[in-house]
């Protein structure tokens, strides 16, 4: 079945060969491009990415961007980056194609200590062991590849347009109680240099986000 990949991407141009090449056969990759200044948009639609623009700075934006880009059934995310494999992509895709769930998270699982900084982890297990908390689900990690229909996924009417926007989903996914699964893939060093997981401002920033959508969830 066909699958729309959304790659959410600010000055990613030295990951993109890689991960462009990774890209499952039946699979289209959807590059969103959030303002970058490396020429990244122009590298991936001449190597055969569809590329959209967001203006707008921030991650939401893009990845919402990509979604209403979409035409697929079935649309993925994932970080333009080269810390995962989309070549993994089917594994996480499987249960939604075959019915099993609604949305399927990939849980990370390192390939070595440098590719999840202390900092980062520490700051992702904090806000899964709240969301278990709050939502009675057993995941262990926000996993930024993650599979659901289309169409299921715009009726959530999302509206983080920031860090928040994969914890938002996953909020709104349970309340309107979808079957939610974890599978692990391979997370690898990014390529580049990071603007979140990858500083300590960064994740800060995501924490702060992703902590006030659990209040808003919790009240």
């Amino acid at each position: 079945m066909p699958v729309d990949i959304i790659l959410p991407c600010l000055d990613e141009r030295d990951a993109l060969a890689a991960v462009l090449s990774r890209v499952p056969p039946h699979c289209r990759a959807i590059v969103v491009d959030n303002g970058s200044s490396d020429g990244s948009g122009e590298w991936a639609a001449a190597h055969g990415a569809t590329v959209v623009d967001e203006p707008v700075r921030g991650f939401g934006s893009a990845a919402h961007r990509g979604l209403l880009a979409a035409t697929a059934d079935i649309v993925a995310f994932c970080d333009a980056d080269g810390s995962l494999d989309l070549a993994e992509l089917d594994r996480v895709c499987r249960p939604v194609i075959a019915g099993e769930a609604d949305l399927v998270l990939g849980r990370r699982r390192p390939a070595s200590g440098r590719a999840w900084p202390v900092h980062a982890r520490v700051a992702n297990a904090a806000l899964t062991a709240r969301l278990r908390a709050l939502t009675g689900l057993t995941l262990r990690d926000l996993g930024p590849m993650r599979a659901a229909r289309r169409a299921d996924l715009l009726a959530l009417g999302l509206t983080d347009r920031r860090s928040g926007y994969p914890l938002e989903m996953v909020l709104r996914a349970s309340e309107a109680g979808w079957r939610i699964r974890e599978v692990d893939v391979t997370y690898r060093p990014r390529i580049g240099r990071s603007k979140v997981t990858g500083t300590v401002r960064g994740t800060f920033s995501a924490v702060a986000d992703m902590s006030r959508l659990l209040h808003e969830a919790r009240a």
